[in-house]
């Protein structure tokens, strides 16, 4: 049987990349990124978050790219494998950890100031774009009628959105 060992983050670095080299000339860059989930709890009603770290290690050029332009705060789009790792501590104890190896990732965000600090940032990471402003739009020759709103019963749906977890 087939198997599928694939990764998909959408996140955020929680500090600037630790750079190595491997005697080859090879580099590697190892980050760790946050993802957060958000979701409204059903007993109180409240928002909620959940932060899950995620270890992440980028070969060759992808990890080129990675020293040179991602920063703490950059927000970033991975796709790997899960690897894990046997290794011993300095106490001899046997170790794992299990890391996510990139195959892809895509800088998000703006380029402004490559990572460094923008007229609004306080020094981490890409700015949220800027949107140009929208043209004015055009007056319609004659104002389309609005169409009827959907009944509960019509719809099907009463508001079940409440309970998603997003």
């Amino acid at each position: 049987m087939a198997s599928v060992n694939k990764v998909i983050i959408v996140g955020n670095l929680g500090r600037d990349p630790e750079m190595r080299s491997f005697p080859s000339g090879d580099q590697v860059a190892n980050v760790t990124i946050a993802t957060t989930d958000r979701y409204k709890d059903k007993a109180t009603g409240e928002m909620k978050e959940i932060t899950e770290w995620h270890r992440v290690s980028f070969f060759g050029r992808l990890a080129e790219i990675a020293g040179q332009y991602l920063r703490k705060g950059s927000q970033v789009y991975v796709e790997g494998s899960l690897r894990t790792r046997k290794w011993t501590d300095k106490d001899g104890q046997e170790k794992y950890s299990t890391e996510i190896r990139a195959d892809q990732m895509q800088m998000l965000g703006s380029r402004q100031g490559m990572g460094g600090p923008g007229p609004s940032d306080d020094g981490g990471g890409y700015d949220e774009p800027r949107r140009a402003a929208a043209p004015a739009p055009r007056a319609p020759a004659a104002a389309p009628r609005p169409a009827p709103a959907p009944t509960k019963a019509a719809s099907g749906f009463d508001d079940m959105d409440d309970d998603i977890p997003f």
